[in-house]
């Protein structure tokens, strides 16, 4: 398995990173440990949590995903094998369950959320830490256009650095990373960064996959590509409609029947349905998988740094890691690129 660093960091990783949100609500602790089991053994070496998950989020599973990385790592001892990612949450109503409703960026809730995860991952340090979303308003997760009626107080970004920098000056955590990110919010992480001597983003995790390539045009060029903020690319099979399952048996088991409509509705879409009806078309014309389609097409994108995938069987990981060693024909990218064109991001 192929390693690259992150951003300006001495971080090596994986170009496959294992994400790890069904961790106690979909899967076990004996189900997590097998698929971390199996993940390095495939030479996987970056493991992604959240102080929020298992999802869909609650009350009584919060947490339940870092507490069995860490029953796994105390078990294994391999915390030196593993470059090991988490997030704090930012602001949400609605999730009061976590820091008692004070999901923030200031200094001591940041400082409340790292120990918190530090004791339930059974280690000393985090290797990135991510801001899961912004504290500002920002349209994130399916909305597309940004509310000015939506302002709301925020921290601010250089308050926040600094507080993270007194926790890397602590030893808790490396390097520091955001997530669900907008431009802007890159190029000001980076000037507060370099104008106040503070700690500097590695990367961001944002969402990209066949049916959500805003990447490419609102990050990619140019900001990422010239500030070397390395993109983690998240739900590159978008929930599991790109694996054709549910184009296939719109009952099969997964999210997207599991959770409440609700939860994820830009997966539900007319639009998304209509492009997962042609890649899946598109990959068995050309004797492959659509799972084999949608992850080689992402593992293949020359700024993708590192895809984080998730799986809820051993065989579905298994599948996922070996889509890395497909290449795709010339003609299929091109084929990719009608439909995109065609439809363009109703995944977004």
């Amino acid at each position: 398995m192929e390693q690259v660093k992150l951003g300006r960091t001495d971080l090596a990783v994986s170009r496959i990173c294992l994400g790890t949100m069904t961790f106690g609500e979909q899967n076990t602790e004996s189900d997590a440990h097998s698929q971390l089991d199996l993940a390095l053994a495939r030479g996987i070496n970056f493991i992604d949590t959240a102080e929020m998950y298992p999802v869909m989020p609650s009350a009584a599973t919060q947490g339940s995903t870092e507490r069995f990385i860490g029953t796994w790592l105390k078990k294994t001892g391999r915390r030196d094998q593993v470059v090991l990612a988490t997030k704090a949450a930012g602001p949400n109503p609605n999730a009061t369950w976590i820091r008692d409703g004070k999901q923030n960026f200031d200094e001591v809730n940041l400082r409340a959320a790292v120990e918190t995860s530090l004791r339930r991952l059974q280690t000393d340090y985090i290797d990135l830490y991510q801001l899961h979303w912004p504290s500002r308003n920002v349209p994130i997760f399916g909305a597309t256009a940004f509310e000015p009626a939506k302002e709301r107080e925020a921290v601010a970004i250089e308050d926040t650095l600094a507080a993270l920098g007194k926790l890397v000056d602590e030893g808790k955590i490396r390097h520091i990373g955001v997530s669900n990110e907008s431009c802007w919010g890159v190029c000001e992480f980076v000037k507060q960064a370099e104008m106040k001597g503070l700690p500097r983003i590695a990367t961001i995790q944002n969402l990209y996959n066949l049916t959500a390539r805003h990447f490419e045009t609102s990050l990619l060029d140019e900001t990422c590509y010239r500030t070397d903020v390395s993109l983690l690319a998240y739900s590159p099979l978008a929930f599991g409609q790109l694996t054709a399952k549910y184009h296939d048996d719109p009952k099969a088991h997964g999210r997207l029947t599991l959770f409440p409509p609700t939860w994820s509705p830009r997966y539900l879409r007319p639009g998304v349905l209509a492009a997962v009806a042609q890649y899946t078309q598109l990959a068995r014309d050309n004797g492959l998988t659509p799972t084999q389609l949608a992850l080689a097409w992402c593992y293949s994108r020359w700024f993708v740094a590192s895809t984080i995938i998730g799986a809820t069987t051993l065989a579905q990981l298994e599948e996922n890691i070996a889509a890395y060693t497909v290449k795709l024909p010339q003609h299929v990218l091109e084929a990719v690129d009608a439909i995109h064109a065609g439809l363009p991001n109703p995944g977004q």
